[in-house]
This record gives structure tokens, sequence and C-alpha cells, in this order.
């Protein structure tokens, strides 16, 4: 039996109340979860500090784009959000025809992105592998960025304006990548190496 009118008005505004309760108490789980402050919520999902602060007391109704942008910041799908649920346990897996794969310029060395894409505005991390004879150029990142490689077979050449250094297997190279670099396979055989990129300027804002 359905209701109508006032009644219905009144089912609606009830349940709307409802779902704000449950919004309010997500948000302030998640961020308190997190070792958030307001002001630290707000300048990551780019929410006003005080749109935040009413969302959480249950005085305003966000609109869905305010919504979304909470639970970007706040590592949580927007159902869960809206149903004030937990979070479950976490696992992303990616198959190998889904894992993106760049190429360089003479199709000798291949970056898959291993990383998560969520944080490659901050940090990326790569498989890399490198034929024999195979270069990468790369232009210059964000000001204050490093770049670490670990060769895990073969040796590769690091060049970053003109000084260079050569890693072999087990070893690590830790370089300055806001200015061009190279990374070179000088070797016979395949190389193989993980590449994680720090960007610290991006990290800052």
């Amino acid at each position: 039996m359905g209701v109508e009118g006032k009644d219905r008005a009144k089912v609606l505004e009830a349940g709307a109340t409802a779902l704000s309760n449950q919004l309010g108490l997500a948000v302030q789980r998640l961020r308190k979860s997190y070792g958030l402050s307001l002001a630290d919520l707000s300048s990551q999902s780019g929410v006003a500090k005080s749109i935040i602060s009413q969302i959480e007391r249950n005085e305003t109704n966000p609109t869905l784009t305010t919504i979304w942008r909470l639970a970007h910041a706040l590592d949580a799908s927007i159902e869960s959000i809206l149903q004030g649920a937990e979070e479950g346990p976490f696992i992303e897996h990616l198959k190998r025809g889904t894992t993106p794969i760049f190429v360089s310029d003479d199709g000798l060395c291949r970056l898959a992105v291993t990383g998560w894409l969520k944080t490659v505005d901050w940090l990326q991390w790569y498989d890399f592998q490198a034929d024999p004879g195979g270069v990468l150029e790369s232009a210059a990142h964000t000001r204050g960025s490093v770049e670490c490689l670990s060769v895990l077979e073969g040796e590769l050449e690091v060049d970053v304006g003109g000084s260079k250094e050569i890693a072999a297997e087990g070893e690590t190279l830790r370089y300055r990548c806001d200015m061009p670099h190279r990374i070179s396979n000088l070797g016979r055989k395949p190389a193989h190496a993980t590449m994680v990129c720090i960007l610290k300027a991006a990290a800052m804002d």
C-alpha cells in the first residue's frame, strides 16, 4: 500500500534525513580513521572546510559532485559513503591485458604501469624492460622529483645532465629526474628493473 500527499512527503523527508545522517557519520568516521583534520580533507577534496563540517553535523544536503569529491579523497565508493557502510578488504586484480604499457621511441624499452593510477600525480611506479641497445629518453619532471631504478636482471646506465652511473643486478640508482634523463641498456642481454618516481612538488600541493 502506497502513501500519497502529505504522508508521502513525510516519508520522503524522513528518508532524506536518514540518508543525510548516514552520510555525515560515514564522512566523519573515514576522515578520523585516516587522521585527517577538516582542513586536510578540504585540501584533498576541494570541498570547503565549512561545508564538510556542515555535512558531518547533518546540517546540509550536499550535491552529488560534492559527495564524489569526498569519496575520492577518502578512498571510498560513493555507495559506501551514502550507506554509511564500512569498506571491506581492498584487493584490485589487474589482468595481464589491462596493464597499460608504454614503448620507447626506439621500440626497445617497455614501461608497464604497475602503480595505482590514483597516485599518479605524486607517486608512479613501473616494471621496466629494455632489449640490448634500448634507450628510454625522459623529459624533466616537476622540480624536486626523484626516481629510483632497481635492477632485477642485466645492467642499466642512467644519464642525468651528463653524469652517468651503471647499476647491475641487485643494485639501485636514485637520481634527480627534474631534468632530462636517459636510461640505456648498453649490454648484450635484456635488462629488467622496477622504477619508482616520486613527484615531490605535486605531493606537496
